[in-house]
């Protein structure tokens, strides 16, 4: 009820009059019925700006730590994400995929929208990145179609860091589903499922038209926290003539 209450009355109209967000390929997404949602990551706002545009009431795996902080600001981030049945992912430690696998798998069982980012993490500078094959191993255990969804201008509006977004243009795109029951039963054959991942990185490319880095997020924020990274990132290295 509480997810209705925001969409409608709290949150959504806030969101609307904001960010305006311009909608397309809407009719895309299924009417009923189980289907995964899978979009590009570019800001916080994401979160809130694709349920409030959708019809069908969708839930995202959403990473612990939203329901973990401290202090007021940590429980009231908490509580915002658990009425709004967004469901908590633990994603340290080697069983951290499987866990994700399977609270989504159980919100397809339901016959509900699974919203999910196979990136793993938001962008920090704006391109696409990698995904992860934990979207394929759902797609292909519950035998659903695959939205692919691009978030464009949400990295602008409120890029990460920013608590306060500011206005700047958005648009929402949704694209063919992408069926993979050709792949049936193959959901532990690694070849395959990197497949099928990089056929839906590739429509969310083709939808957003961002720069591609062929490498996982999570590395490269990694690289760049450490005191290497961040002198290359200050005085980067001039091209070999």
């Amino acid at each position: 009820m509480f997810y209705y209450l925001l969409k409608y009355v709290l949150l959504g109209p806030l969101l609307r009059l904001v960010f305006r967000p311009r909608t397309e390929g809407l009719d895309h997404v299924p009417a009923s019925g189980p289907a995964i949602v899978a979009g590009n990551h570019l800001s916080f706002s994401d979160h809130f700006l694709m349920p409030a545009i959708l019809r069908r009431r969708i839930t995202f795996l959403a990473k612990a730590e939203y329901f973990t902080g401290p202090g007021v600001k940590g429980r009231l981030t908490a509580f915002f994400f658990r009425s709004a049945g967004q469901i908590p992912v633990d994603r340290s430690g080697k069983d951290a995929g499987q866990a994700a696998i399977r609270e989504g798998l159980g919100v397809l069982r339901r016959g509900e929208l699974l919203g999910i980012y196979p990136e793993g993490t938001r962008s920090h500078d704006g391109r696409l990145y990698k995904g992860k094959v934990g979207v394929a191993v759902m797609a292909l255990r519950a035998g659903v179609p695959v939205v692919p969804c691009a978030m464009i201008g949400t990295f602008e509006a409120q890029p990460p860091g920013k608590v306060i977004p500011h206005l700047h243009p958005v648009v929402i795109r949704f694209g063919t589903p992408l069926d993979f029951s050709r792949y049936a039963g193959m959901e532990n054959e690694k070849a395959v499922l990197r497949a099928i991942t990089d056929e839906i990185m590739y429509a969310v490319l083709t939808l957003s038209g961002q720069e591609y880095v062929d490498r996982y997020a999570a590395d490269v924020k990694a690289e760049q926290a450490t005191p290497e990274g961040a002198r290359e990132r200050r005085f980067p290295r001039a091209p070999l003539s």
